[in-house]
């Protein structure tokens, strides 16, 4: 297994949670519903805040020197996607909420081929489609500003992704480091999936779009 076919396996496996976590019903899940501008933001930031954290982390307790000047990089730039998107925001008094199902994980992982699959490629694989999200909710508040905001951040983060595939590619050894990656890249997939279908629930909706 390679880059390629590992990201292959991993879209295909999970290819009915992504193809969900891609819809509108996305930003009702994360905003219970209250589809308001300082709601979307606050999520966002919450977003970002608790991705700069893990990264820098990783940043502090990775032994691979490569992986550990990326996670600094990563750190750095969702660090930077904090602070944009509280600029937009009117509440000076934000204070950022931590954590969640999925960043547990992640700062639970403490292998370098686990955190490189499941924080740059299986987060990614989430967070590009809530940008995704995002950006069509400020397009349909015709405030194109903010949705060129999330055009850059989204951007921003597949190149994480791509980062993350080029590291996986020199540090997986064998067949073995390419199945761990798999695992846990579609368990982090999988934990954002079901944060999404269980809020929606919550509010008496069904997470299975209607054919």
């Amino acid at each position: 297994m390679d880059a390629d076919s590992f990201l292959d396996a991993v879209e295909q496996s999970k290819a009915t949670p992504l193809s969900r976590l891609a819809s509108n019903n996305l930003l009702v899940a994360l905003t219970d519903a209250d589809l308001e501008v300082p709601v979307v933001l606050r999520v966002a930031a919450n977003s970002e805040n608790a991705a700069r954290n893990t990264f820098q982390e990783w940043a502090e307790s990775e032994t691979n020197d490569e992986v550990r000047e990326a996670f600094e990089h990563v750190a750095a730039q969702e660090d930077d996607h904090y602070e944009r998107v509280v600029s937009e925001m009117d509440d000076t008094d934000f204070d950022p909420v931590d954590g969640g199902a999925m960043h547990s994980y992640l700062r639970g992982r403490d292998d370098t081929v686990e955190r490189l699959a499941a924080g740059l490629v299986g987060r990614g694989l989430v967070s590009v489609r809530s940008h995704t999200q995002i950006v069509s909710f400020f397009v349909n508040e015709a405030d194109e500003q903010r949705a060129d905001l999330f055009r850059d951040l989204k951007r921003e983060t597949q190149e994480e992704i791509d980062l993350g595939l080029e590291l996986l590619d020199d540090v997986c050894e064998g067949d073995e480091d390419w199945q761990r990656a798999q695992m846990v890249a579609e368990y982090v997939i999988q934990l954002a999936y079901d944060d999404y279908a269980d809020s929606l629930r919550g509010m008496g909706l069904d997470p299975k779009p209607v054919c």
